[in-house]
């Protein structure tokens, strides 16, 4: 009886530090989650299924490039450089000079119309060499004070162009400081081309980033004015230059709309523009670009789009039939394990 009875309570005893054992232990509560034991799919790329998938790719890619490459050279675009021509041959030796002169910058040229062009005819204004990607001028703007009155002192993140004699620049910083400011008058024919200049900017912009009750305040009167100036008079919402120039670019070279012309071009009409020449860009090498252009289902001009489809579909094709003559022509069987290293090289590890 009291040998029972000492088994029983040598019994209940290891049970007892059983548990304790498994309640102070780290591992994780068994499941299949824990132990990696869920079902998953363990596809075998097999030559068949590798070659039908480079195919598939090539098969949809390469038609796509084609479609691309249609579509944009459905586009019909007018590209015409004026930075240069725009400055009288006498001024050319000293550019920049010219350009903060206070003499008259009108220029006047005429375009020939290449082909039927669509109405809207989208105009752009095209930089290149202008960096807007730039860390400390795309950081020098305030986002409050552009979109509440209330916030026209934040102006921290605006230095170089924050304030005036103690008061706020609005709008401050950098970007909006170097606002565009050459303009476009064109006429066909000798008869005016009118450019619609509203509905230019994003409408999630102009409802939701710039407010209507924020007018311009103290703008380009520092001691060095930069681009355009604005009208006191009108709401930041509504000054949609302001706000497409504020959406800063990512590359060096970069197109801006500047307004749309609402009638169609015709083939062989002389579009005669008239330019006020003003933006400096003689100071950093860049180079200024007038653009006249309609649009395709894709968008505006732009081959890359189908070029990169051509190339990945091609890519695929040319890998499709060459893994399909390498499987013909030295076929082996599927996870012949003479073929590991070690099976083929004894002494190796």
């Amino acid at each position: 009886m009291s040998s029972n009875t000492a088994s029983s309570s040598a019994t209940t005893a290891g049970s007892g530090d059983a548990s304790a054992v498994r309640k102070n232990s780290k591992r994780p509560k068994y499941s299949k989650f824990t132990q990696q034991e869920l079902p998953a799919c363990k596809p075998i790329l097999t030559p068949g299924w590798v070659i039908s998938t480079f195919l598939i790719v090539s098969v949809i890619f390469i038609p796509l490039g084609v479609i691309s490459l249609f579509a944009s050279q459905d586009v019909v675009e007018i590209v015409y450089r004026y930075d240069n021509d725009c400055i009288p041959e006498t001024a050319r030796a000293n550019k920049v000079a010219y350009i903060q002169g206070d003499g008259d910058k009108n220029c006047t040229r005429n375009l020939k119309v290449p082909k039927r062009m669509k109405h809207p005819v989208y105009v752009y204004y095209q930089l290149e060499n202008f960096y807007q990607n730039h860390r400390r001028y795309v950081k020098s703007r305030s986002d409050s004070q552009l979109r509440s009155p209330k916030y026209e002192n934040q102006i921290s993140a605006c230095k170089p162009e924050d304030d005036v004699g103690g008061q706020p620049i609005v709008p401050c910083g950098l970007i909006a400081w170097s606002l565009f400011n050459d303009t476009y008058i064109l006429s066909r024919n000798d008869t005016p081309l009118a450019i619609n200049q509203k509905g230019i900017a994003w409408k999630s912009d102009k409802e939701h980033k710039f407010g209507k009750k924020v007018f311009p305040k103290n703008f380009q009167k520092g001691n060095l004015t930069g681009g355009a100036s604005l009208d006191p008079d009108i709401p930041l919402s509504d000054q949609e230059h302001l706000i497409v120039w504020m959406r800063t670019a990512a590359l060096p070279t970069f197109r801006k709309l500047y307004g749309k012309i609402e009638t169609d071009l015709e083939i062989n009409d002389t579009i005669t523009v008239t330019l006020q020449n003003n933006y400096n860009t003689y100071s950093f090498s860049g180079k200024k670009k007038l653009v006249l252009s309609t649009t395709s289902w894709l968008g505006g001009k732009n081959d890359f789009l189908g070029i990169a489809y051509l190339t990945v579909g091609g890519i695929c094709f040319f890998l499709a039939i060459a893994f399909t003559i390498m499987y013909l022509v030295k076929p082996r069987r599927l996870g012949d394990p003479s073929y590991l290293s070690w099976n083929r090289n004894p002494g190796g590890r």
